[in-house]
C-alpha cells in the first residue's frame, strides 16, 4: 500500500487554506468537548483559521473528556429545534443522526476538493451517508498507547518500555516498590473502557477484538480469552492509586508529566497535554503501543446539522473546506497530538511518536489489524457502548470475578441490541 502520508510540496502547503476554502465567510456555532489544555489549543487553531476567512465563530464547549455530556446537550438542542451549526461527532453516531434526517451534506465541497482521493477509504466511508459526505474528519487518533515518564522508569530500574502485558505488570511492580504510582488513571467509565479495549486487543489480537467489540459475537464475549482480558484488567486496577475516582484524564496525564506516576494508558490526545507542558515526545515522555500488534482507531470529525439562514449554510461550507485543507490538518494535529486524516500531508514537522503511529497504521492496514475503538464511538451504537462501559466500570470498582464479568458483559450486549 502507498504510504498513508505522502510528501507535500512547500508550494501546495503554502496554498492550503486559501486554495481549499472556496466559500469563505459565514457563521458557525460549534459544539465540542475539547476543553483541556492541548485540546483547547487545537480547537483554538480551528477557530483562528475560520475567523481568518471572515467567518464568525460561536464556541460551545461542553466539558467531559468522553463527549457524553456533549451528546446529552446536543440531543436537548435538537429536540428543542435549535441545533448547533457544527458538532464534534464520529463513528456510528454520524449515521444515527443522518438516519434521523438531522444532517446537511457537504458533498459539493467534498466533490470539488476530491476528498475521496485523500482520505483512507475506511475513514471516508464513516464520513458518508448514502454516498454523500455529512462529516469532515480532522485527524486520526491512536487509542492503544502507553505513555511513560523516563525518569520514573529509571528510578524504578525499568530499562525498556513493555512489549507484553507480563512485562507491563513486572514494570508496574518495580514502580510501586520504588514509591511511584505505577498507572495514572481517572475513574470515569470512558477511561475504564479505554483500558478494557486495549487489553482485549492485547490479550486476544485483532480478530478476537473485532469478534467481541465490533461484531458483538456472544461466543467471543463469554470465551476464555475474554476472561483472560478481565484478569489483566484486574491487574491494572491494582496499579492505580486510591484517589483515581472521578479524575479527569488530563489530570492523570499531568501525573506522568510530573513523575508522580510511571505509566498512563491513553490515546494520543495525551500527547497534546505533554506538548502543552513543554515536553518532547520520545525524549521527555516515552511512548509505545500497548501489547497486541494492532492499532485501535479513533477519529474526530465535525458534522453539519440542518440549520436555516444563508449565513449559517455558508459557514458550514467554509468550515468543511477549512477542516480538510492540508495546512490546517498539519497545524491542528501538531497541537492535538494526532496525525492528519488526509493522506497527503507531510509528517516532517511531527514528533517521533506521531511517526511511529503512522508506521504502525500502515502495518496494521497491511496485516488487517486496524480496529475501530469501541470506547470512543467508532465501533458500536451508543446504546451498546453504554452497556459495555457500565459493566466494565462495575467490574473495575468491585470484586466481581472475571468469569462473572464475561457472562454479564454478554448479557448486557444482548440487552442493548
Amino acid at each position: 500500500m502507498v504510504s498513508i502520508i505522502k510528501t507535500l510540496t512547500t508550494a501546495a502547503l503554502a496554498g492550503g487554506i486559501c486554495a481549499s476554502a472556496a466559500q469563505a465567510g459565514g457563521t458557525v456555532e460549534v459544539l465540542h468537548w475539547w476543553t483541556s489544555g492541548g485540546e483547547a489549543k487545537a480547537v483554538g487553531e480551528l477557530k483562528k483559521a475560520f475567523e481568518s476567512l471572515n467567518g464568525t465563530w460561536i464556541d460551545s464547549p461542553i466539558a467531559g473528556g468522553g463527549g457524553d455530556a456533549a451528546m446529552t446537550a446536543l440531543r436537548a438542542r435538537v429536540v428543542a429545534g435549535n441545533p448547533p451549526t457544527a458538532v464534534q461527532l464520529k463513528g456510528p453516531g454520524i449515521q444515527e443522526w443522518a438516519l434521523e434526517g438531522a444532517l446537511n451534506d457537504v458533498d459539493g465541497v467534498a466533490t470539488a476538493e476530491n476528498w475521496d482521493s485523500v482520505l483512507p477509504p475506511a475513514l471516508a466511508s464513516i464520513m458518508k451517508f448514502e454516498g454523500k459526505y455529512v462529516a469532515a474528519p480532522v485527524n486520526i487518533h491512536r487509542v492503544d498507547w502507553i505513555w511513560a515518564n523516563p525518569d520514573a522508569l529509571k528510578k524504578a530500574g525499568v530499562e525498556a518500555m513493555p512489549t507484553t502485558w507480563a512485562e507491563f505488570n513486572a514494570a508496574a511492580e518495580k514502580l510501586r516498590a520504588a514509591g511511584i504510582i505505577p498507572l495514572a488513571h481517572g475513574g470515569q467509565p470512558w477511561q475504564d473502557a479505554t483500558l478494557f479495549e486495549d487489553v482485549v486487543l492485547g490479550v486476544g489480537g485483532a480478530d478476537f477484538y473485532r469478534k467481541a467489540l465490533v461484531e458483538l459475537d456472544q461466543a467471543a464475549l463469554t470465551s476464555d480469552t475474554m476472561v483472560a482480558a478481565f484478569d489483566q484488567l484486574r491487574m491494572l486496577r491494582g496499579f492505580v492509586d486510591p484517589n483515581f475516582s472521578g479524575r479527569d484524564w488530563n489530570l492523570a496525564t499531568a501525573m506522568v508529566s510530573r513523575g508522580e506516576a510511571g505509566f498512563q494508558i491513553m490515546g494520543d490526545w495525551a500527547k497534546g497535554e505533554f506538548l502543552a507542558a513543554g515536553l518532547v515526545p520520545g525524549v521527555d515522555i516515552l511512548c509505545a503501543p500497548t501489547p497486541g500488534g494492532g492499532f485501535v482507531l479513533n477519529s474526530d470529525s465535525f458534522t453539519f446539522f440542518k440549520v436555516s439562514g444563508a449565513d449559517n449554510l455558508a459557514g458550514q461550507q467554509t468550515l468543511a473546506s477549512l477542516i480538510m485543507s492540508p495546512d490546517f490538518q498539519s497545524v491542528f494535529n501538531l497541537a492535538k497530538g494526532s496525525i492528519p486524516a488526509r493522506t497527503d500531508v507531510s509528517l516532517d514537522a511531527f514528533d517521533a511518536c506521531a511517526k511511529l503511529s503512522h508506521d504502525d497504521l500502515v502495518a496494521a492496514i497491511a496485516n488487517n489489524a486496524l480496529v475501530p475503538s469501541m470506547a470512543h464511538e467508532m465501533a458500536v451504537p451508543r446504546s451498546v457502548r453504554g452497556e459495555i462501559m457500565d459493566l466494565v466500570t462495575a467490574f473495575f470498582n468491585s470484586g466481581m470475578s472475571s468469569q462473572d464479568a464475561a457472562k454479564q458483559l454478554a448479557a448486557a450486549v444482548a440487552r442493548a441490541q
